[in-house]
């Protein structure tokens, strides 16, 4: 079992930064990657960006890219989501997740990942 705990969502205006944070606890030593995906009102969750727990490899989806920055940190089993120029089309429910097999590519879909976090809601006001 693994356990994941978001914290740093909030209320911002637009163009402004928040920093997520998603705590690991348990068999974390299982995990091969981190993602993060959100979830707006009445649509799908969405692949937000990703990390290998080794390596230099991260993913970001293209609505995102160059605005946010996933970071890990080995030591504190923790990843962060640095998230810049906010827009409000930002605005969703921002979840952790982990993936226990190794994949020759960094997962993008949800089905792919075996553990969530709880959910912290972002919310950018125009």
């Amino acid at each position: 079992q693994m356990q994941l705990v978001e914290s740093g969502g909030g209320l911002v205006q637009a163009g402004g930064s928040l920093r997520l944070s998603c705590a690991a606890s348990g068999r974390t030593s299982n995990s091969s990657t981190m993602g993060w995906f959100r979830q707006a009102p009445g649509k799908e969750r969405d692949f937000v960006a990703a990390v290998r727990w080794s390596g230099d490899n991260t993913y970001y989806a293209d609505s995102v890219k160059g605005r946010f920055t996933i970071s890990r940190d080995n030591a504190k089993n923790t990843v962060a989501l640095q998230m810049n120029s906010l827009k409000p089309e930002d605005t969703a429910v921002y979840y952790c997740a982990s993936d226990h097999y190794y994949r020759p590519s960094i997962p993008t879909m949800p089905w792919q990942y075996n553990y969530w976090g709880q959910g912290t809601q972002v919310t950018v006001s125009s």
